[in-house]
């Protein structure tokens, strides 16, 4: 049985013939694109991200009008999203990311020289990209990564993140059409297998996003000379230190961590559910709690909440009436928006068994000291993924080190979640280096 990817249902999606003749058109493109440097695909590329920075461009303000739907956002919510993630698609982003990735570059157009070998990188024939469609723009992230290591791209969009692919390919035919010949954004149903299959057994790596089971599904479909690069699912975190509430920057954190809750509506890999704050006098988680409920109510001013369908608001319903019945046995408490608006703070003074969160929940608890954090999350390790910080000072390193080792690849400022810059280590990997494979030659 095919697994659930999430994929959307758009208009004119493929079956399994039109994805073997997408497969062999891209095969076509392999030799004319692996003959571009990859500094000329990073600038043109760039040029057609730059256009959805470009207020009166028409791809940008065709994005802006359909994007509230496709994702499932509100107005506000898809420009301050499409605002943060086509900053990284220009071409000095892409330039950069490149160089961050490989020492020599030039490793992407043929052999360099090293200390006893030359050497090269060789992107994927085929590079198929799976994506979840949880956050809108990811797709775009995942072709722009295969095009720079010059891997025809077939991409496969999931439902919440059909837009901007279609968009940016469309912006890519128009500036250069013999790049856009390399790429291919496809549809098919999400019970084809058949058409599924066919994309894995044309391509000769698979990068997929979604959940534990979606992954293990794919590598399951997958021929033992196919890579798979998955990304699973994650969860972020934040820590508040004493020196947040002693200089006097209490607000400033409520307000930044407030923000990273909002974006995305808790759905990415990026977003803080669970949030642990220092003692300090005893009374710094609560007031840290109450300041972040009184921030994420003035957002519902600039973002408002995504309004949610009558089961998404039933579940909400109970969560919240659940955590209120827990909360009173413990000393806790639930603060949380009216009406639409779906947020939710869950002060919990005494440890115990995590209660999930839904829309825009997160949870606020105390610790002793933020070096402690580890052992408090030890169960989440391998799906840690972002943890947000404010108010350590020296203790940082010392805590970030063991968050390392504990599973987190990402330990950033609060300001910082909900963006990674696009040449981040994923899930604590070089997202290019991921892609391609390495050939070396040794001097006679």
């Amino acid at each position: 049985m095919a697994p659930d990817l999430s994929l959307g249902e758009a208009p004119g999606r493929h079956g399994v013939e039109e994805v073997r003749a997408a497969c062999r058109r891209l095969a076509d493109a392999t030799e004319t694109l692996r003959s571009r440097p990859w500094s000329e695909i990073a600038d043109q590329l760039g040029q057609v991200g730059a256009r959805f920075s470009d207020s009166t461009d028409p791809l940008r303000l065709e994005a802006l009008e359909r994007l509230p739907q496709d994702a499932g956002l509100t107005p506000a919510m898809a420009e301050a999203v499409l605002e943060g993630m086509a900053r990284d698609w220009r071409a000095d982003r892409l330039r950069r990311t490149v160089e961050a990735q490989f020492a020599e570059p030039g490793c992407l157009d043929g052999l360099v020289p090293g200390d006893e070998q030359s050497y090269m990188a060789i992107g994927p024939a085929l590079c198929l990209q799976i994506v979840s469609g949880s956050v809108p723009g990811v797709g775009v992230n995942a072709l722009i990564r295969s095009l720079l290591v010059k891997a025809p791209t077939l991409l496969k969009p999931g439902r919440g993140d059909v837009v901007l692919p279609e968009l940016y390919a469309r912006g890519l035919l128009e500036e250069d059409r013999q790049l856009a010949e390399a790429l291919e954004v496809s549809y098919w149903a999400r019970d084809d297998e058949a058409a599924l299959q066919a994309a894995l057994d044309a391509c000769d790596v698979a990068t997929v996003y979604g959940s534990d089971a979606t992954i293990e599904a794919v590598r399951g479909m997958t021929r033992a000379t196919t890579r798979v690069v998955g990304y699973h699912h994650r969860i972020g975190v934040a820590i508040v230190g004493r020196a947040v509430f002693e200089t006097d920057q209490v607000l400033q954190a409520a307000g930044d961590l407030a923000r990273a809750v909002a974006l995305f509506e808790q759905r990415g890999c990026v977003c803080p559910h669970l949030v642990f704050v220092e003692e300090g006098d005893g009374s710094y988680p609560e007031r840290f709690a109450r300041d972040l409920a009184v921030a994420l109510g003035d957002l519902e001013v600039s973002l408002p909440s995504v309004p949610l369908d009558a089961a998404e608001g039933a579940a909400l319903q109970q969560l919240r009436g659940t955590a209120e019945i827990v909360a009173a046995a413990d000393g806790g408490w639930v603060r949380h928006g009216r009406g639409s608006a779906s947020w939710t703070v869950f002060y919990e003074p005494r440890p115990r068994e995590p209660l999930p969160t839904l829309a825009r929940g997160v949870r606020v608890r105390p610790i002793t000291d933020g070096t402690e954090v580890s052992r408090e999350i030890e169960v989440l390790g391998p799906h840690l993924q972002t943890v947000g910080h404010a108010g350590l000072g020296r203790r940082l390193q010392t805590v970030a080190e063991s968050l390392a080792r504990l599973g987190a690849s990402r330990v950033v400022p609060l300001a910082n979640m909900s963006f990674p810059p696009p040449w981040w280590l994923h899930d604590g990997r070089g997202p290019l280096w991921d892609l391609v494979r390495w050939a070396e030659v040794e001097p006679e």
